[in-house]
């Protein structure tokens, strides 16, 4: 139901269009307004404080359509901040998640590429372990240079940073990677749905490009990767639970990162030439699944978290610890 309801949101408010809009630096108002008029920020948050106390695989569709309509505000963040900030009264405006903060020489805490960087209100952080809540327009901001990325790495002063708000930073750190990897497959979905339609309907020789044996087996390839992109980020929000297994979201994280650059190169290579001018809608997801590739750690980063821990479980083989820590 909750799904049906954004979905029918996203369809109206979050149009290509719209998108280009607040990527040239437009107000991201009316599409966060209508989401967050609508209660759609209080999915997980307990009853008691007005929300609808869903557990994360009610949530888990919901990730996904944000990333098939690339959502160019905050919501699923805000949506996890409720969680991470437990009892702590929550601000109003665009929360986002930095997994990675830094602490610097002078005192100063600093975050790279922090994903809606450009836009949010507020910044939860995790600072070794630590949980902070910091004031975006506070920071100093330096965008990516990235043409239409709404990333941007932000610098509070010494005097800026409040104290931390509690000692599970790291739960952020997987909730940021299980988030991002949901995104990545729904933005999966729409690319590889674009591209199998333009294949069905560009005729070369005189028929269909999709009917050649060469582009079926890219797409063939392609289908598989989101599929499998699919199922590893719903790996990260199992029914129940209110925040991701570390190991879980790392799986999650990895696989659907690992798929990208292949996703993402077989529809440009497919569309030719349309698919990079800007005026064609598949660039909107490309570079942003380029993007959400690099959030948080690649997968690189996040293959060495499992593989520690693999190494670590001593007694036990690979399909062992697979089902008993990660399934």
């Amino acid at each position: 139901m909750f799904t049906e309801a954004i979905e029918s949101i996203l369809v109206d408010q979050c149009t290509p269009a719209a998108i280009r809009a607040i990527e040239n630096g437009g107000p991201a108002t009316t599409l966060w307004s209508a989401l967050a008029d609508a209660g759609f920020l209080e999915l997980m948050a307990a009853e008691s404080a007005g929300g609808a106390a869903l557990d994360l695989e009610a949530v888990f569709p919901i990730c996904v359509a944000f990333g098939r309509h690339a959502l160019p505000v905050p919501a699923a963040q805000s949506i996890a901040a409720r969680v991470l900030l437990r009892d702590a009264p929550v601000p109003a405006g665009m929360i986002t998640l930095a997994a990675h903060c830094r602490r610097e020489p002078d005192g100063a805490v600093s975050a790279a590429n922090v994903a809606f960087g450009r836009s949010a209100d507020f910044v939860l952080g995790n600072l070794d372990g630590r949980l902070l809540l910091l004031e975006a327009a506070r920071a100093e901001r330096s965008p990516t240079g990235v043409r239409g990325s709404l990333c941007a790495t932000l610098r509070w002063h010494r005097d800026e940073v409040a104290a931390p708000m509690g000692e599970h930073g790291d739960e952020l750190r997987a909730f940021s990677a299980a988030l991002h990897a949901a995104a990545i497959a729904g933005a999966m979905e729409r690319l590889f749905t674009m591209t199998l339609g333009y294949c069905n309907d560009r005729a070369q020789f005189g028929k269909p490009i999709g009917k050649f044996q060469a582009v079926q087996h890219q797409l063939g390839v392609m289908a598989e990767h989101v599929a499998c992109a699919g199922v590893a980020a719903e790996l990260a929000f199992p029914a129940g639970a209110k925040l991701p297994p570390l190991l879980a979201a790392a799986t999650a994280k990895s696989r659907t990162s690992a798929s990208v650059p292949l996703v993402a190169a077989t529809a440009h290579a497919l569309h030719g030439a349309i698919g990079v001018t800007e005026e064609y809608d598949l660039q909107l997801y490309s570079r942003r699944l380029h993007e959400w590739r690099m959030a948080d750690g690649s997968e690189a980063w996040w293959n060495r978290i499992v593989g520690e821990a693999m190494l670590g479980a001593s007694g036990r083989s690979v399909l062992q610890f697979v089902r008993e820590e990660i399934l």
